[in-house]
């Protein structure tokens, strides 16, 4: 049995299933570890959740920004920006609804062995451990009976930084942000999300999550996408696996077990100009 850890997707279904491929992945031994973002902006969102959903528990996938953009937009939450997004074939298929509910059951954070799995990152001062307590907050207010109120009041970037204190909407909308948005804090764990650039852009007084000095989870080893400048980050605690598919780059695969590196390139047609 192999486990299978696999960068954002965003609907390039055609260079999913070529990797798929290339892995020799089988449904029956072989385990799929997907960091979110599912879809969006590339042409075959649909195709690419009907294909994760029916794979079963041998699929495991996290929520990133896009995933969780496409319930705001379902529940009237946020704008549907028509021209960027290609979400409309999933609001118009018979499913949408089954998809929608599966969509919602996913997990914020998966922590398992000694791998933490999250769409963008933790901040310093959370364990992996403290992270999953409070992915779980986000989880029953995604599946529970207020999630239409949670998702109306899950837009914005305040507060910007983590205190145990925090209650309410503002609480939920930090942990959010945390682990679907960030590529930037200060070393302390305030957020930063207007940049998007390489780690050498990043701006005064903010460096990456992942090198904030003395973080709680430095002993764990994180599981992340999102961040398709940073491209494919292999250290001994990280695992960034955003090379960028979506933008005409790859996308990549690491087995978990080894770390043997699978890619292929952007299928024909799923590229989009580069906008960052």
């Amino acid at each position: 049995m192999a486990t299978y850890a696999i960068g954002d997707i965003q609907g390039c279904y055609d260079s999913l299933v070529r990797l798929l491929d290339l892995c020799a992945f089988n449904p029956d031994q072989d385990r799929l570890w997907l960091v979110g973002d599912l879809v969006n902006r590339g042409p075959k969102s649909l195709e690419t959740l009907r294909l994760i959903k029916s794979l079963g528990p041998a699929a495991l996938t996290v929520l990133g920004n896009h995933d969780l953009y496409l319930l705001m937009v379902a529940e009237g939450g946020a704008k549907f920006r028509a021209k960027d997004d290609t979400l409309q074939p999933i609001f118009d298929a018979p499913d949408c609804d089954e998809l929608l509910h599966w969509l919602r059951q996913q997990a914020l954070c998966h922590i398992e062995d000694n791998y933490c799995l999250v769409h963008a990152g933790l901040l310093p001062q959370w364990t992996a451990r403290r992270a999953r307590e409070l992915a779980r907050e986000i989880e029953t207010a995604l599946q529970g009976g207020t999630y239409h109120e949670f998702i109306l009041n899950l837009w914005g970037s305040e507060p910007a930084g983590w205190q145990d204190d925090l209650q309410g909407w503002a609480r939920l909308r930090v942990i959010v942000n945390a682990m679907t948005r960030m590529r930037f804090c200060t070393p302390e764990g305030i957020m930063e999300f207007r940049s998007k650039g390489e780690t050498t852009q990043a701006p005064a007084g903010y460096i990456p999550w992942f090198e904030a000095p003395e973080r709680a989870h430095a002993d764990s080893v994180l599981v992340t996408g999102h961040w398709s400048a940073l491209g494919l980050k292999i250290t001994p605690n990280l695992l960034a696996l955003d090379s960028g598919c979506l933008w005409g780059g790859h996308l990549t695969a690491v087995r978990l077990e080894d770390r043997q590196v699978f890619q292929v390139d952007c299928s024909p047609g799923e590229a989009r100009p580069l906008q960052r």
